[in-house]
């Protein structure tokens, strides 16, 4: 339980929403990458593990290079602030080559690496900065409500790109410069928005935390050290917990597209729309999400997430089974598979949404940035293993063995998790 809650400091809502623009870009670009890219792939190799290999490539850059920019970004000092520099240079590369992405697939599976490569070198240096701006800025007892709104803000952008972009990938326009725009337009449009939205945060957002600056700098390999050596090993838990539930929906995400293509009869376009209802779920209950946390505690918001999670992804596993095969109607097992979706990015918001403000809590804002990177070094190691280990399993027993194996993995999760100690605000008790 809590204490009376303090009001929010003067202009928070209004500040969080800038610096959630940040968060915006990338969940524009998430989405259209993982729904589409796996397309372009299908149509250069036939085998879902080769498939499930190169979708890695995005992850393996982050694991080496959020880490490493983000304690970096912790030493920056310029005019502009820390994290600034990093976002304002970083995330236009990013817009000018995701709009390059679908041209690539177009030509050789060679260059289309080398456009995913590119991509993803400026994409994922720029994500740990984005996401620093907000800890350097927001108190921590107010860190889940804020990162509800930034995480609203992913989510908005995640709709935006599978309920509004994705079905254009099924429009043929030609225009002058950008050529036939089938299968493009989506990328198009998405980084005219990315580069509108890094404007619109540039002008609008000063770095002036409201906690005090220190000039101290710290090595960035000492910076990450420090995170696994501390006497209490709670950050640690929260990172292995947060590699299994990784883990389990990294495994299911890929696919997602060519399961519901294959087995519910959809066509590009609208199979877009099924992680949109994933989306629309994860923005609906972002803010309440961290609200909830405040009063009943993060680990406890975390815990029930991820059991929810395990019995939605089991539903999605005996799917097929309460609809198709009973002769209930194609329009009817659509709507239940995206109900289940929905749902399941509502569990996913809420679990993103706390554990992040649970690691901040037990960071300094000399080693923000590491804490950070390090929470990206997991979440993108589970998203680097878990694909090629899923796609030999759907090529040896089928799609549907994804759900029940992100099932159990979201049980050893909520099971880890419930050992942490720590990581709540200082007015919410230890109750989950």
């Amino acid at each position: 339980m809590t204490d009376k809650k303090k009001d929010l400091p003067a202009g928070f809502y209004k500040t969080t929403f800038m610096i959630g623009l940040g968060f915006f870009t990338m969940g524009l670009m998430d989405p259209l990458y993982d729904n589409y890219i796996p397309v372009f792939l299908d149509g250069f190799v036939a085998s879902r593990a080769v498939i499930g290999a190169l979708m890695t490539i995005d992850n393996i850059m982050a694991l080496m290079l959020i880490p490493l920019v983000t304690a970096w970004s912790d030493n920056a000092r310029t005019s502009i602030g820390r994290r600034m520099p990093f976002v304002t240079v970083l995330l236009p590369l990013s817009a000018v080559t995701f709009a390059l992405l679908p041209y690539a697939g177009t030509a050789t599976l060679g260059v289309f690496v080398i456009a995913l490569v590119g991509f993803n070198l400026f994409k994922q240096s720029a994500r740990g900065p984005v996401v620093a701006l907000m800890p350097d800025t927001i108190p921590n007892e107010y860190r889940s409500e804020a990162n509800g709104v930034i995480n609203m803000m992913g989510g908005i952008a995640a709709v935006v790109g599978t309920v509004i972009l994705a079905p254009m990938m099924d429009l043929r326009l030609v225009l002058p410069v950008f050529g036939d725009t089938s299968r493009r337009l989506p990328f198009l449009v998405a980084a005219g928005l990315i580069v509108t939205a890094t404007i619109l945060l540039r002008l609008t957002v000063r770095e002036t935390p409201l906690h005090d600056r220190t000039d101290r700098r710290t090595p960035v390999l000492q910076s990450l050290r420090a995170v696994f050596t501390q006497e209490d090993k709670a950050a640690v838990y929260i990172l292995v917990a947060l590699f299994l539930w990784f883990s389990a929906y990294g495994g299911m995400r890929p696919f997602m597209t060519l399961y519901v293509i294959e087995y519910l009869g959809l066509s590009e376009g609208i199979a877009g729309l099924s992680t949109g209802l994933f989306a629309v779920g994860y923005l609906l209950f972002a803010v309440p999400s961290g609200m909830i946390a405040h009063r009943i505690g993060r680990k406890r918001t975390i815990r029930i997430a991820l059991i929810s999670m395990a019995v939605l992804a089991f539903l999605m596993y005996s799917h097929e089974t309460w609809t198709l095969r009973i002769g209930a109607s194609p329009t009817f097992a659509v709507a239940t598979f995206w109900g289940l979706l929905f749902l399941f990015g509502m569990c996913w918001g809420a679990a993103n949404t706390n554990s992040f403000p649970m690691l901040w809590q037990m960071a300094t804002l000399d080693n923000m940035g590491a804490y950070t990177g390090v929470y990206y070094v997991f979440s993108q190691a589970a998203a680097i293993i878990t694909p090629p280990v899923t796609g030999l399993i759907v090529d040896a027993v089928g799609f549907r063995s994804i759900f029940v194996v992100a099932s159990v993995v979201m049980v050893a999760s909520f099971l880890v998790i419930g050992r942490v100690r720590g990581g709540e605000t200082a007015r919410t008790k230890e109750t989950a």
